[in-house]
């Protein structure tokens, strides 16, 4: 297939390399020029704008930060919306469910073409592997169309969980569950450093009990070791998708108070200068020597 695909940050980057490695053809566009160059180099066909990548394909995906930056890829003056050949949008960027049936909505109405939203779990070395979880809300027969090309590419998994929006909801029950993991294993590390206990060896002496997850095996080690890992997603993405669970539990009426209460401490990483950093160094906000630096 000829695929489109917009947004090469830490996940679309090695996603697009995903699908050039399957067989694909895939133009890309970015708003930076140079991790699109890059690909370039692996083959992908590089485009201005986005209503170009849209006239040469009509299935794209996007992978973008937040809704903002989804709305003006789809819908600003050289958006994706702005071409007559788009058909299918794929969008794994993780924003809030009622944007996303907003955008659907307009998608539809401006040319016709069908919004899968497909929120990806994973991080980018799961990305990098192609064993993505992918939650997606749409028709559920457009879901069955896509679902052989992303497994072939960058996904182990992909579940319907409904029409427009609920991969989106199942994408902040994800974060949910995963920010406040994260939080809890930061804290266990450093209660067992307090009492001068050989942290690293947690996820040995856990493993097997109720307290043992993927999360535990694979932060506890992030988190012990003398230098900080690159990032794999960010304290203050993660930040981002906790304000987004907080906002629909509020419109809702959904009581979250561990989310909330976590939600918090990141803010609290982002205020001390930790935004950027992978979701591991949560564990530096327990330093004693208060050194964040």
């Amino acid at each position: 297939m000829h695929i489109g695909f917009c947004g090469l940050g830490r996940m679309g980057a090695p996603m697009v390399r995903r699908l050039l490695q399957a067989g694909h053809q895939v133009s890309v566009w970015n708003r930076s020029p140079g991790p699109a160059q890059l690909l370039a180099a692996d083959g992908a066909q590089v485009c201005a704008t986005p209503r170009e990548l849209g006239d040469r394909c009509a299935w794209v995906a996007l992978c973008l930060f937040d809704a903002d930056a989804v709305e003006a890829v789809v819908f600003g003056p050289d958006g994706l919306a702005r071409s007559d050949s788009l058909a299918v949008l794929i969008d794994h960027s993780s924003i809030a469910p009622d944007r996303t049936r907003d955008f659907a909505a307009r998608l539809s109405q401006t040319n016709g073409a069908v919004w899968l939203d497909a929120p990806v779990s994973g991080g980018t070395g799961g990305a990098a592997a192609g064993t993505l979880a992918i939650m997606a809300g749409g028709p559920a027969d457009l879901c069955d169309q896509v679902r052989p090309l992303l497994l072939q590419a960058y996904a182990q998994r992909v579940t319907h969980m409904g029409p427009v929006g609920a991969g989106q909801v199942a994408k902040l029950c994800n974060q949910t569950i995963v920010a406040t993991t994260i939080a809890a294993i930061a804290e266990a590390v450093a209660l067992a450093q307090d009492a001068g206990v050989d942290a690293e060896r947690l996820p040995q002496a856990l493993a097997g009990g109720w307290a043992d997850s993927t999360l535990l095996q694979m932060f506890v080690p992030r988190m012990t070791q003398a230098a900080a890992p690159p990032p794999q997603a960010s304290l203050g993405t993660m930040l981002k998708d906790l304000d987004t669970v907080a906002d629909l539990a509020r419109r809702q009426g959904t009581p979250v108070p561990v989310a909330a209460a976590v939600g918090q401490t990141y803010r609290l990483a982002e205020r001390r200068g930790l935004g950027a950093a992978d979701t591991s160094q949560l564990i530096r906000l327990y330093d004693p020597a208060g050194d964040l630096a």
